[in-house]
């Protein structure tokens, strides 16, 4: 059996390596006879830097690395192009640092074209300069490859100011490919996270957005045909319904998709299910913005935004879900076209299990300075619906909550919190949750849903003893469950009404009832 190509994001090493490959040149072949100038946007470790490099081996004429894949017959080879290719990898946390990184990319470049910059301290002359030094030896146009151009920016996403240089830097470097239209035949630029226009694209408004392009919705990422084809050597005994739980569910518009790397390393690591994505790369910057703005996090459960949204970022305008969605934390669920406003709207979703526990876990961690010692007890007793016992844990979840994180603020007498508190816990389960479910009588705060068990969760600050439970019996939520088919693999519905006293920090009342 071929090998395993984890970590390796060169495509002639894989080739002549013999490592797997799954076929992305059909993607790469319409691209290159659809447009000039590309962007597209997808999170980390999702393979665009390996589709960025095949480009790269098909402008440089490879043929003999592409023999049995789609492009082969169908790509003249005879045509050679001169590429440049940008790659911010490494840290970098100064202007400097930048400055340092982009002197040494272009003096790469320079090497492997065999030509030399007469400017190479000013990084946007010597780029406009190496395009057209590399056009005039060669005698074709030039292709630019970018691989995560945003990497400068994010890197240093937690400082507003230092965020401003590295974007006023780079902003002027690209604004290089405009400039020198006439010198190129292509250029393709990948990245976590789509700036607006007016932050970075402005000198590139000629870019073609290909993130949200059902066409192109496959264009990074393994399939359920690619696993069941590809890959099923390698996942002999595996329970492929729970592989497409803990790891299918990121969907671009077209068919939901793996991630790559959690697929290589479940292979790699014996089949056991891990949290491998998650742990390349923490959110703690989306942490930070959560605690700032008190987040209400079970929105996350069911969240809807519009076309706009989901396609720029502005780091003086940060929308977190704008970074959950474009860092991989959210995906897309549905796509629904409101004919009357003539606009389009998403609704999104936690894309699988292993983001589901891995993210509430870290917010437990270092968002309520808590620990998971609770998540066996909790799962336990909704398993089996001891509601006494799920109480004693939710109970000991509040007390372990440290004094200090309401000392400047008065979070504690806000029902957001708690629902946010019961929420992320919850979810760190790896179960189905809704959050703020609507029926024809009003919203539900938490719906939960355990193997064959249904458990409607209504919050209540500082009211009065059985409040909660009154309002889950006199607005009749259970029925929205109760006669709705999707539903009838869940045979018992508990109501639960929880009632928290604010001075205490502390659940002050608990009442649930078996629905009949």
């Amino acid at each position: 059996m071929k090998k395993l190509p984890i970590g390796i994001q060169t495509f002639d090493k894989i080739i002549e390596g013999d490592y797997i490959y799954v076929d992305k040149t059909e993607y790469a072949y319409n691209l290159i006879n659809d447009y000039t100038y590309i962007f597209l946007s997808r999170p980390r470790r999702f393979g665009k830097s390996l589709f960025l490099d095949t480009l790269k081996s098909i402008f440089e004429g490879r043929k003999e690395l592409f023999e049995g894949l789609y492009i082969y017959d169908k790509w003249d080879w005879s045509k050679k192009y001169p590429v440049i290719k940008i790659s911010w990898d490494g840290k970098l946390q100064t202007l400097e640092d930048l400055e340092n990184k982009a002197r040494v990319i272009f003096k790469f470049n320079q090497e492997r074209l065999g030509v030399r910059c007469e400017e190479s301290g000013n990084s946007a002359i010597c780029f406009e300069e190496l395009i057209k030094l590399a056009h005039d030896k060669y005698n074709e146009k030039v292709v630019v490859l970018i691989d995560e151009y945003d990497k400068p920016i994010l890197d240093v996403l937690d400082n507003l100011e230092q965020a401003k240089l590295h974007r006023e830097f780079i902003k002027g470097l690209y604004s290089v490919i405009k400039g020198s239209d006439a010198y190129i035949r292509f250029a393709f630029l990948t990245g976590v996270s789509k700036f607006s226009r007016a932050s970075i694209f402005s000198g590139l408004n000629m870019l073609t957005d290909i993130s949200l392009n059902p066409k192109y919705g496959n264009i990074c990422g393994y399939t359920q045909k690619d696993i069941e084809t590809t890959f099923m050597p390698y996942l002999e005994g595996v329970d492929m319904e729970k592989l497409k739980i803990w790891y299918n569910g990121y969907n671009f518009l077209q068919d939901n998709v793996y991630n790559p790397f959690d697929i290589l390393q479940f292979i790699a690591s014996g089949h056991m299910y891990r949290n491998y994505w998650f742990e390349t790369g923490t959110p703690s910057f989306l942490i930070k913005l959560l605690k700032q703005r008190n987040y209400f996090l079970p929105k996350l459960s069911d969240l809807k935004v519009d076309d706009k949204l989901l396609s720029t970022f502005d780091i003086e305008h940060i929308d977190i879900e704008v970074i959950l969605y474009q860092s991989g934390y959210l995906t897309i669920d549905k796509m629904i076209t409101n004919e009357i406003l003539d606009t389009i709207e998403y609704t999104l979703k936690i894309p699988n299990k292993e983001v589901q526990i891995s993210f509430n876990d870290y917010v437990i961690r270092y968002l309520l300075n808590g620990d998971v010692s609770e998540k066996e007890p909790l799962m336990k007793s909704l398993l089996s619906a001891e509601l006494d016992k799920f109480k004693e844990s939710l109970i000991s979840i509040f007390a372990s909550i440290p004094y200090n994180n309401f000392s400047k603020n008065n979070l504690d007498q806000f029902e957001g919190f708690y629902s946010s508190i019961i929420y992320v816990h919850l979810a760190s389960l790896g179960i189905k949750i809704i959050g703020e479910d609507v029926t024809n009588e009003g919203r539900i705060d938490l719906t939960c849903f355990v193997k064959d068990k249904i458990y409607i969760l209504e919050f209540k600050v500082d009211g009065q003893k059985g409040e909660a439970l009154s309002q889950i019996k006199s607005k009749n939520y259970a029925l929205k469950y109760k006669n709705s088919p999707i539903y009838k693999e869940y045979s018992e519905i508990y109501l639960v009404g929880i009632e928290f006293d604010s001075a205490k920090r502390n659940i002050e009342n608990f009442e649930w009832e078996k629905y009949l």
